[in-house]
């Protein structure tokens, strides 16, 4: 089959690849973009739209490996870890506890915020094409606690965010309550991030779809990737289930199946699925008007004028798409705990995804050692909304051969070893 040559072929039709695009086009470059299925099929669909500059902390903090296993070994844990011989997961588990010391958390911090202040000041620019259509809002984000020593744990950490950046204001119950009436009363308190953001993820994907195809991408959908073609030292063609596609550079930024199509490459990048789970419902009668986390259940809720999400856990368990009833139930029922008024149950709209999950926390945006024209970005982890701005912005400074806008350090493949 014939196609056209483009100067940069996406592989990956997420927010992330969608990005990517909007950057290059934005630079004059010519775009090629292919997706297995629809855009933002994987996990850009149904996650909870926020855009965190609060969560430059990583998951690897010292003793979460302790936490993930206690989490897991209990009924109705975020997390949970399917039982079975993976060596691949235990190789991950063991990066991830290495990386939980202190120097490697504060790595990961150091990257994490540099990229998602980045991409808040490039999404105030973008909004002004696809604001209105993403239901983009500039609420910040509350962090709400049930236990008092949530809180505390919760101020210590401050000192340490406010070295990169980010602001925060603890507040107390009578606080929490007054800036969202929605909460229950007995909650301890909670604190809030100004410089948070959210919007509908569906609907991002949306308007960035038709943004780049307006600024001139080429745009094939039902393109699974099979295989690549090597010349020399290039990545001459890419072959999928509808035919081969060239081009002069390539970027792989496929979410979850990075993996498999970096291997092909040569590369071995430890990185794990971690399913999450949404409920998309009506707004109920009281509902909430901030975008809230609910730390102790580790879940998202997020209010848009056309809906309520609520978001989260965390799922070891391979490749495996299945959409689980109880991982649903534990959504509205930890729910129950913080909101006066749980959203409607019929007819909302049942989702879950995979998340490309790097045992540091960080995700991977550099060029493939081996082959001079490939380039891979992914492993952003529930952070792919919040990061996809500046990760295409850093793709188009690899691309072009300039500068980088940031440290692109904490980011390469070079990391692993």
């Amino acid at each position: 089959m014939s196609r056209n040559k483009a100067d940069v072929l996406i592989i990956g039709g997420g927010v992330i690849g969608l990005a990517c695009a909007r950057e290059l086009l934005a630079e004059g470059r010519s775009v090629q973009l292919i997706e297995r299925q629809g855009f933002g099929a994987g996990a850009s669909h149904g996650n909870c739209g926020l855009v965190t500059p609060s969560h430059a902390l990583p998951l690897n903090q010292p003793g979460a490996l302790k936490r993930v296993i206690g989490w897991s070994l209990r009924p109705g844990s975020p997390v949970s870890i399917r039982p079975r011989l993976d060596l691949g997961m235990i190789s991950w588990a063991l990066r991830f506890l290495r990386s939980s010391r202190r120097e490697g958390m504060e790595r990961s911090v150091a990257g994490r915020a540099e990229l998602l202040h980045l991409s808040r000041r490039l999404y105030d620019e973008w909004m002004g094409d696809l604001g209105e259509a993403s239901e983009w809002e500039t609420l910040g984000l509350l962090m709400v606690f049930a236990d008092p020593r949530s809180c505390a744990a919760e101020e210590a950490h401050h000192e340490l965010l406010a070295a990169h950046g980010v602001t925060a204001q603890m507040l107390s119950r009578d606080e929490l309550l007054a800036k969202e009436p929605a909460l229950k009363d007995e909650l301890a308190g909670g604190a809030w991030y100004s410089q948070d953001a959210h919007l509908r993820p569906d609907r991002l994907v949306a308007a960035l779809a038709r943004d780049v195809e307006a600024r001139g991408a080429q745009i094939t959908l039902g393109a699974e990737v099979t295989g690549f073609e090597f010349r020399g030292t290039r990545l001459a063609a890419v072959t999928t289930s509808i035919g081969a596609f060239v081009a002069d550079q390539v970027v792989v930024a496929a979410g979850a199946w990075s993996g498999p199509m970096a291997r092909q490459l040569g590369l071995s990048i430890p990185m794990q699925p971690g399913k999450g789970y949404s409920l998309t419902c009506q707004r109920p009668g009281l509902c909430p008007t901030q975008p809230m986390i609910l730390e102790e259940v580790a879940m998202g809720v997020t209010p848009w004028a056309s809906g309520l999400r609520l978001g989260g856990t965390l799922e070891f368990a391979g490749f495996d798409e299945s959409l689980r009833a109880d991982r649903l139930k534990l959504l509205r029922d930890a729910a129950q705990g913080y909101l006066r008024e749980l959203p409607p149950v019929e007819g909302a709209e049942e989702w879950c995804g995979l998340r490309a999950m790097t045992p540091d926390d960080l995700p991977v945006i550099d060029r493939v050692p081996r082959w001079d024209n490939a380039l891979i970005a992914t492993g952003h982890g529930r952070l792919g909304v919040s990061m996809a701005p500046g990760t295409g912005r850093l793709v188009a400074d690899l691309v072009l051969g300039r500068e980088p806008t940031v440290d692109r350090a904490p980011f390469s493949l070079a990391r692993f070893g």
